[in-house]
């Protein structure tokens, strides 16, 4: 599994940066947004560094999939229950923050900060 040495997001994954973690598994770790922008804001990201979306290729179909389908059942157990946004930032036009291919997934009551 590719590692970046220097991404906030695999220093995360290798736990030498503190995260108030979600859920984890083999492939996968999401963890509470630092900055978020709705009651509920956990990021959902491969373990696996992949820069941006543009990189995903056949080869992380089942990932992509599993980050998808994840998400409902995390904003069950995390108290959301009316509905919650999905977004995937790829690239500079994009705005993505950090080269590390990540999910937001945010819900809770409206207003939101953002979004």
């Amino acid at each position: 599994m590719s590692h970046d040495p220097n991404c906030i997001f695999c220093k995360i994954i290798a736990g030498t940066i503190p995260s108030k973690k979600a859920y984890e598994d083999g492939e996968l770790l999401v963890f509470h947004d630092i900055n978020p922008w709705a009651p509920v804001h956990v990021l959902v990201i491969p373990k696996q560094h992949i820069a941006t979306l543009y990189e995903a290729g056949p080869q992380h179909q089942a990932l992509l999939g599993r980050m998808l389908v994840l998400a409902p059942k995390l904003m069950r157990e995390l108290g959301v229950v009316n509905g919650f946004r999905t977004l995937i930032n790829t690239g500079e036009d994009g705005r993505q923050e950090v080269q590390h291919l990540h999910m937001h997934v945010m819900g809770g009551p409206r207003p939101w900060l953002k979004g």
